[in-house]
């Protein structure tokens, strides 16, 4: 995997770049004026990247997946993750029938659902899961691969399936090792 230089990271105008953050030259990246991406993350091979983004420290996109932003963002707080083939969206047409879909649409025809979608700190998104709109997942949440997430979580939950439901409690032994790897990264 080839990422780009810092020099040629600075030259795609991202709104902030953080030290030591990798990106893929494979990735493909729009609207970088509005994207801010933290120190130490990075984003892999064949990724999308759309829209209102703000991904903090230590957050890893793996690759092939999409994070579609839109007008109204997704926010990636601290240490996240979201695995191969997620798909991440904050924006959604109306499949009822009611109204008209699809990108070439103008707005009068159509009902589009757009929220923010808010990944907390220590969110992990297994393989193939889909985020839609206005989905909060709470601090410490893990996510089953190919589960789909209609709603908000609740901190240090494990949910699965399609819908996504709650499984059990998730672990918190990962907070004492982040204080270890912050006192040995200063």
């Amino acid at each position: 995997m080839a990422y780009y230089t810092q020099e040629q990271l600075q030259q795609l105008g991202f709104k902030h770049i953080g030290k030591n953050a990798k990106i893929s030259d494979k990735a493909s990246i729009y609207n970088c004026d509005q994207i801010d991406i933290g120190d130490n993350s990075r984003i892999d091979d064949f990724c999308v990247l759309s829209g209102k983004i703000k991904i903090g420290r230590n957050v890893h996109i793996t690759p092939m997946c999409l994070v579609a932003g839109g007008e109204k963002g997704i926010v990636f707080e601290d240490f996240t993750t979201i695995a191969y083939g997620v798909q991440v969206f904050t924006q959604s047409d109306d499949y009822s029938g009611k109204t008209m879909t699809n990108s070439t649409i103008p707005k009068e025809y159509k009902n589009e659902l757009m929220k923010e979608v808010i990944l907390k700190k220590y969110s992990i998104v297994g393989a193939g899961s889909i985020i839609m709109p206005g989905v909060i997942l709470a601090e410490g949440t893990s996510i089953g691969a190919m589960s789909l997430i209609l709603n908000s979580t609740e901190p240090w939950g494990i949910y699965i399936g399609s819908p996504a439901k709650r499984l059990k409690d998730r672990k918190k032994d990962l907070l004492e090792l982040e204080k270890k790897y912050l006192e040995n990264k200063e």
